[in-house]
């Protein structure tokens, strides 16, 4: 009898281990499988006139304590749908109208869908592609009203298979996939919504779902006669956030294009509904020649921005200046390229989110706050750091303008510095654009950084230490051990 326990005991260490390896190999495959085709793109380099290439941004300020909002990318938006006659390709993370009812948020999402709606009306052979996030489904709870209606008209609406992207949790994400995962979304909600409590209720399979924290996070809209790359959202509780954009015009289109063509091939989209290569050949007009200094541009998306952000600070020489206006900040890679160029000599500007709100509820400051006072206390001479001076709204800009002696470089579009916007673990797209110093778009860009440090016609930013003499032991330590232990957004 003593001798059947043993044996039974064995047993059920060998179904232990066996176990364990299953899990840990799904945990690792997940982590490092290969990516789809057509993701971690880099396009090729286009030389654009200066007409062709334009920097947007919408500010959120304050003058004699009023507030002011100078916003105008999504009147560019609306206004590029509408000019839109031979198709229509989207890619949009977050579009929905849920808000916590604290003041009249700007209707951002039904416009979106009213002019898209209006367009196919009006040109009813216009192809529509609307690829998006299943967050405005809050992961298969409920339908997203202002997306899925368009499919009526005609629009194919795409979401993206997340499953086939890497795991940034790669615990949490093993066990999910092993057992969690196979019971789906759908279902009636009973659970309060994690976007805002007039959001219509979830499953606890969606929350499930939520925890793997990985998105389709691109912002794009293109149409045969311009493409433009946000950092904005048309998410109405996101209407007073501070953002910026890129529109360009040209063969360049071509490349973003193809860019979502690959997020419909692997997310068993119809890629008829695209133009096909002939069609773009024919409805997308060349660049030409044009006044001024042209533009370089190129298309990036996932960890292709990361190679090349870090590539264009290390570039950087003595004398020349590093801008950053980022709502994330939290990427080793780049932190470590910061501070390289800091040791160069390289002047350093840092405008950043203090990560204290999102969407009504107050944040403690992470993952900002600890980053910024490392780069802080490194090296105060050559990096300088101001907050820009939210109140309920975030700094939500996400770019780079490394200045050299002659010539310059301007990185940005959806692309937090952290990780998870990074390292292949979201969908991510970017522009990079190449001028000289004299150049008009570059002009822009230096005109934006220099009005938002100095408070040009208005506040800002703050000082440094208005936000970080708040910041506690405590804070640090949850910085660390969420980093470690992977559950956050960054």
């Amino acid at each position: 009898m003593e001798q059947k326990q043993k044996w039974y005991k064995k047993k059920r260490w060998w179904i232990g281990g066996a176990v364990i390896l299953i899990l840990s190999a799904i945990m690792l495959y997940h982590r490092v499988k290969p990516l789809p085709p057509g993701i971690s793109y880099e396009g090729g380099v286009y030389t654009l006139p200066q007409k062709d290439v334009e920097f947007l941004y919408d500010l959120t300020y304050d003058i004699n304590g009023k507030e002011v909002y100078d916003h105008s990318i999504f009147d560019e938006v609306y206004k590029t749908i509408g000019e839109a006659d031979d198709f229509l390709v989207l890619d949009l993370f977050l579009v929905n109208g849920y808000t916590d009812g604290s003041r009249p948020f700007p209707k951002l999402s039904e416009k979106l869908k009213q002019a898209i709606q209006d367009q196919m009306i009006e040109k009813p052979g216009l192809k529509v592609v609307f690829i998006t996030d299943h967050i405005n489904t809050t992961y298969r709870s409920h339908t997203a009203d202002q997306i899925d209606p368009l499919k009526e008209l005609g629009a194919e609406v795409i979401y993206s298979n997340l499953n086939k992207l890497r795991d940034p949790n790669i615990i949490y994400s093993g066990i999910w996939r092993s057992a969690l995962g196979w019971f789906g979304q759908e279902g009636i909600g009973w659970l309060p919504n994690p976007m805002a409590a007039s959001a219509p209720k979830v499953t606890a399979r969606s929350y499930l779902k939520l925890l793997n924290v990985k998105a389709n996070h691109r912002k794009v809209v293109i149409t045969e006669d311009a493409g433009l790359i946000l950092s904005a959202n048309p998410h109405d509780a996101s209407g007073f956030h501070s953002n910026i954009a890129f529109k360009v015009k040209g063969d360049i289109l071509k490349d973003m294009v193809k860019a979502e063509r690959a997020v419909a091939a692997y997310s068993d989209g119809d890629e008829k509904a695209f133009p096909t290569n002939e069609e773009l050949e024919q409805s997308i007009k060349p660049s030409g020649s044009g006044e001024g200094t042209d533009v370089k541009a190129q298309i990036l998306t996932e960890s292709k921005v990361q190679d090349h952000v870090v590539k264009a600070m290390d570039e950087a020489e003595s004398g020349d200046e590093i801008w950053i206006g980022m709502f994330y900040l939290a990427d080793r890679d780049i932190i470590d390229a910061i501070e390289d160029a800091a040791e160069r000599k390289v002047e350093v500007r840092l405008i950043l989110d203090p990560n204290q709100n999102a969407f009504g509820q107050e944040k403690i400051g992470l993952p900002n706050l600890p980053i910024a006072s490392e780069l802080h206390n490194l090296n105060k001479k050559y990096i300088k750091i101001r907050w820009y001076d939210t109140n309920k709204e975030q700094y939500h800009s996400k770019f780079i303008y490394v200045k050299g002696e002659k010539k310059s470089t301007v990185i940005g579009g959806s692309t937090n510095y952290t990780s998870r916007n990074l390292d292949d673990y979201n969908l991510e797209e970017n522009i990079k654009l190449v001028s000289t110093n004299e150049s008009e778009f570059i002009q822009s860009v230096d005109d934006y950084f220099k009005r938002v440090w100095n408070n040009e016609d208005g506040i800002y930013t703050v000082e440094y230490k208005k936000y970080q003499d708040k910041l506690p032991a405590f804070k640090y330590i949850m910085y660390f051990l969420q980093k470690i232990f992977q559950v956050t957004t960054y």
